[in-house]
């Protein structure tokens, strides 16, 4: 006779809240199946179970961090698409997944024309280290020179920079897209200097780093940031068609757009 299927009692619900492990309640039923098909040990139900519930938090709590640090939920190393004509090389694009840069305090500068994907890949990059517990921040340059130069009305200027210079992963979206001016400048070049050989920078760019010293107010503070951002630093160059172009939104397969109606005239 075929064992019955075990029920999940009210009192069991009411435990498993009680110990903060409600949402296996979420795959239990899924569980109790296999364990009774598979004729599964005691121990292993548990651990199975157990395994769950482990996932589940590491996944909430990488998302609740990748929301901190700024990162679009979308853009993951999952979500690349494949088939999209852009080319890199693939050899630097994989050690750079590999997040050994981030423990040898290495950088890294994404490069390339308008729209190939440059700050999708710096985003991933964050979305990896996330998942692996660094501390990460991804912001637009300007915008993060903005929230710098408002910390100095409040006095907030100093930590603000000490919390920039703490976090393991630094992302700057579009970096030297517009010029900058003196403030701007000593930011950009304290950021930089401080980072240098103990913490990781991400930077993407639709200039060449040479463009870079023109962006900058002061030549020599300009020459010596860029310097050693660049010399600690791997460099992804993207070339192609646009990836944006695979991120439009298109109609259901058989769905037809209605024709306008033509206005009788009076």
């Amino acid at each position: 006779m075929t064992a019955p299927t075990p029920v999940i009692t009210a009192e069991l619900k009411a435990v498993l809240r009680q110990v903060k492990l409600g949402r296996c309640l979420d795959t239990l039923p899924e569980r109790l199946a296999l364990a009774k098909s598979a004729d599964m040990a005691h121990a292993d139900f548990l651990e199975l179970v157990l395994a769950d519930e482990v996932t589940r938090r590491e996944t909430t709590s990488a998302s609740l961090r990748a929301r901190a640090a700024g990162l679009d939920p979308d853009m993951c190393l999952e979500n690349w698409d494949a088939s999209t004509k852009v080319s890199f090389d693939h050899q630097v694009w994989d050690e750079l997944c590999s997040l050994r840069f981030i423990d040898a305090g290495h950088n890294a500068l994404v490069l390339g024309p308008v729209g190939v994907g440059k700050t999708f890949m710096a985003t991933a990059l964050g979305h990896a280290a996330v998942r692996r517990r660094y501390g990460v921040m991804f912001s637009r340059t300007d915008v993060l020179l903005k929230r710098l130069r408002a910390s100095r009305l409040d006095n907030s200027h100093d930590a603000e920079i000490r919390k920039l210079v703490r976090v393991d992963l630094l992302v700057l979206d579009d970096f030297a897209l517009q010029p900058m001016d003196a403030l701007d400048t000593a930011d950009i070049y304290e950021l930089i200097v401080e980072r240098h050989r103990a913490s990781s920078t991400v930077v993407t760019s639709n200039r060449e780093p040479l463009e870079w010293l023109g962006q900058l107010s002061d030549a020599l503070l300009a020459q010596s940031a860029i310097d050693r951002l660049k010399s600690a630093a791997y460099e992804l160059v993207l070339e192609g068609e646009s990836y944006r172009s695979h991120e439009k939104p298109g109609l259901p397969v058989g769905t037809t757009t209605p024709r306008p109606r033509r206005r009788r005239r009076p």
